[in-house]
């Protein structure tokens, strides 16, 4: 059961959705927002136990579980089941939030696909070079990661407009900024972050004399090493001496959304440790993770 403890910020009466959430970084921003007092509509794949597929197996999670937890720390969770990869699933989705909620104030898309079937018939695809990378692990990382994170900002945005705020949050990494492991992973990685500018570019400066005053913020943000199911799998190989846990990214993401200065962040890339330390958001269990730089990622 998450931690539940006084949130530093107030997000009841708000309204979040956070794509990909059955587990994961998905999951623990779900609960960082729901412990803020917001509700919070939570989407993936997973509504039974053993839906999840990590490189190992099975993963544990459902959407219903993390609605469940956003619920135990002080928020309202709820699961509604989409595949991002299906536009007529993305579709219900936000018409069922515009119908029972009428608003909403924070979008973060985190589904992603890319760390599906790293390993087939026994051998470890992940790092193979480009020539010998299968194209279905392409559309993995894209059709979820990119696509479905365009597709949920197209509908996400009007919501906004009609009350002139709103905080989307595109989950992006350092892959976008130097290689790591494959080739497909940083140019899906580097068009989240291409996206992310060109939306903020559009809302705040192409249209601006059109859309008028308003402080819908766009950011991409990097986590560090999360403790997520999938890598407390194979802690044995992680040093998880500066990790973070899902929770603090929910935390992060919640203290953005009402920092008064948010529209300075606009199509920047956020690291969530750094601005938790300007946003004076600690981790769970007390600690303040060391933001991760380029050239830490690189050495």
């Amino acid at each position: 059961m998450p931690k539940r403890r006084k949130p530093i910020v107030d997000l009841s009466g708000r309204v979040a959705l956070v794509t990909g959430a059955s587990r994961g970084v998905g999951k623990g921003i779900a609960i960082g927002l729901g412990e803020a007092g917001a509700t919070v509509y939570v989407t993936g794949r997973s509504v039974n136990e053993g839906d999840g597929r990590g490189p190992r197996g099975p993963l544990p999670g459902t959407i219903h579980q993390t609605a469940s937890d956003v619920t135990a720390v002080g928020g309202r969770g709820v699961a509604v089941r989409c595949d991002h990869t299906v536009d007529e699933e993305i579709i219900t989705v936000f018409r069922t939030i515009e119908r029972q909620e009428g608003r909403l104030d924070i979008l973060v898309n985190n589904a992603w696909g890319g760390y599906e079937r790293m390993f087939v018939d026994g051998e470890y695809v992940n790092e193979h070079p480009y020539w010998l990378q299968p194209m279905w692990r392409w559309d993995a990382m894209f059709d979820p990661g990119v696509r479905g994170a365009f597709h949920a900002a197209t509908l996400a945005t009007p919501l906004m407009l009609c009350r002139a705020a709103g905080l989307i949050v595109n989950v992006s990494f350092w892959a976008a900024q130097t290689y790591m492991t494959n080739l497909p992973y940083g140019v899906s990685k580097a068009a989240v972050d291409r996206m992310t500018a060109d939306m903020a570019h559009e809302l705040s400066t192409a249209y601006k004399e059109q859309l008028g005053e308003h402080s819908i913020a766009v950011i991409s943000l990097y986590p560090g090493l999360v403790r997520t199911e999938s890598v407390m799998e194979a802690a044995e190989f992680f040093d998880l001496s500066n990790s973070e846990s899902p929770q603090f990214l929910g935390r992060v993401v919640a203290a953005l959304s009402t920092d008064e200065h948010i529209m300075e962040r606009t199509g920047t890339v956020v690291i969530a440790a750094r601005a938790a330390q300007e946003l004076g958001v600690v981790d769970v269990d007390g600690t303040s993770p060391t933001p991760l730089s380029l050239d830490s990622i690189a050495s």
